[in-house]
């Protein structure tokens, strides 16, 4: 679960940080845009929520590999559901039923659920860094 990985560490950096939605941030992109300590989301931009979820490998499954696997899951989704719960409105229950609906929301639900702290338009400053992160294998 790669998303708690960089969740973390763009927590601990030692400055404050801003995350600005600019398109869609999808699945394990919420955690991850909410380790911003402030957010903002461009107008028409939107936040979709799913439960955890695996892909089989076409292995056979025996009851101790299945229990493991949805140990696996249910950990993750806690530990994301943790997260959204710390940093915006929504409580236990609104955020187990976002996982259940596996949803598209706008920014009116993000503003009104304290995801984001405003709707706003991104502004680069002219002459302003741009840095361009590329992962290649």
């Amino acid at each position: 679960m790669n998303g708690m990985n960089l969740y973390n560490v763009m927590r601990a950096l030692p400055f404050k940080l801003v995350t600005h939605n600019v398109g869609n941030v999808d699945s394990i992109g919420n955690a991850i845009f909410l380790a911003g300590e402030e957010r903002y989301a461009a107008p028409n931009t939107t936040f979709m929520f799913h439960g955890v979820g695996t892909s089989g490998n076409g292995a056979r499954l025996e009851q101790k590999n299945l229990r493991e696997m949805l140990d696996s899951i249910e950990a993750d989704q806690l530990r994301i559901a943790a997260i959204i719960e710390q940093h915006t409105d929504l409580n236990p229950s609104e955020v187990a039923d976002l996982f259940l609906e596996a949803r598209t929301k706008d920014t009116a639900f993000a503003i009104s659920h304290g995801i984001i702290h405003d709707v706003r338009d991104v502004e680069i400053p002219p002459g302003a860094p741009v840095v361009s992160l590329v992962f290649q294998r």
